[in-house]
């Protein structure tokens, strides 16, 4: 997979876990049979057989129970027993960040914490754009990896829609497919 898609899906996954999907996107995830086939053929089958204001609220619903209420996808939460979100640059994904030369505004976004997954996709697309592979494999180690596959395991049972049951599978699936063709590219490249 070269560098354009996979920047693609990284945009995509950023924009899954950033808020709810409002109209437009519902739609043109229905015109896009073939995403929706590869995120899942429940999702597939789940968009085929229901209409767009019933899928918007059901998503919107299931989003917000998921990411919202139960539970918030931002790793200093998930990981860290205190419940706190880790500001400024004692968050070790801020660090990283910082180390990196990718600087957040946090006052542009709507997420507050600069380890929530959005941001953290957004930074994997941002490495895709630049062809930093050596950075992307070591924040898929060191961060991504660590937490997401348990987390969305954990977020997936709890899950009311056939999508972002099949989200989960096919986030946890792409991020170890991502990750081993970072390692199989070589140090060189690398």
């Amino acid at each position: 997979m070269d560098n354009k898609a996979r920047a693609f899906v990284y945009a995509f996954l950023s924009r899954l876990f950033e808020k709810e999907l409002g109209t437009k996107e519902i739609e043109e995830l229905r015109k896009n049979r073939d995403l929706l086939a590869t995120i899942g053929e429940a999702s597939r089958e789940y968009f085929a057989a229901t209409d767009t204001a019933t899928l918007q609220e059901a998503l919107n619903i299931d989003y917000h129970s998921l990411f919202s209420v139960n539970s918030q996808p931002i790793k200093s939460i998930v990981v860290d027993a205190t419940g706190e979100i880790l500001v400024g640059l004692q968050n070790p994904v801020m660090y990283f960040y910082f180390e990196n030369g990718y600087e957040i505004d946090m006052n542009r976004t709507e997420i507050l914490a600069p380890d929530h997954l959005a941001i953290e996709f957004g930074f994997m697309q941002n490495l895709a754009f630049r062809d930093e592979k050596r950075t992307a494999l070591r924040f898929l180690r060191e961060h991504l990896l660590a937490w997401v596959p348990p987390y969305l395991c954990a977020i997936q049972e709890m899950a009311q829609t056939p999508f972002y049951r099949d989200v989960c599978d096919f986030t946890i699936e792409y991020l170890f497919r991502d990750f081993a063709l970072l390692q199989e590219v070589g140090d060189d490249a690398v």
